[in-house]
């Protein structure tokens, strides 16, 4: 299984990147806008479409308030497993934010590594923007 951790510091304190993060409703307004352009809640799920054009369903496996952490797994994809986190750290005065995905197969693993980093970054520059 292809395991891929990425970490982004963000200049905002760490309430506000979570109050984005663990709105699983508002990707594509509060968090990742235009790296998500939409997303729909279904029961225990959503429906999220990315820039590129691709719609992927996301089960929400857990929203943590305490641990800062959001869960979730894409279904009915190219991949055969995939299960995701994001999780929300205080760092020396703003936020460093930990997106650990796991999948099956590795082949797709370069592919979804750099969906991770253009999501971290676009996190980035919205939470540092809406931040100040």
């Amino acid at each position: 299984m292809a395991s891929i951790r990425r970490e982004i510091s963000i200049n905002a304190p760490p309430e506000h990147v979570w109050s984005a993060v663990r709105d699983v409703g508002a990707l594509h307004t509060r968090l990742v806008p235009g790296f998500v352009v939409d997303t729909k809640l279904e029961d225990g799920a959503r429906m999220v479409t990315f820039g590129n054009g691709s719609v992927v369903r996301e089960l929400i496996v857990d929203v943590d308030d305490h641990a800062r952490r959001i869960a979730w797994a894409a279904v009915g994809t190219r991949m055969t497993h995939h299960n995701a986190s994001l999780q929300v750290f205080a760092e020396n005065g703003g936020t460093l934010g930990v997106w650990i995905a796991d999948l099956l197969p590795h082949e797709l693993a370069p592919q979804i590594a750099g969906m991770i980093e253009q999501g971290l970054s676009v996190m980035k520059r919205t939470m540092e923007g809406s931040a100040a």
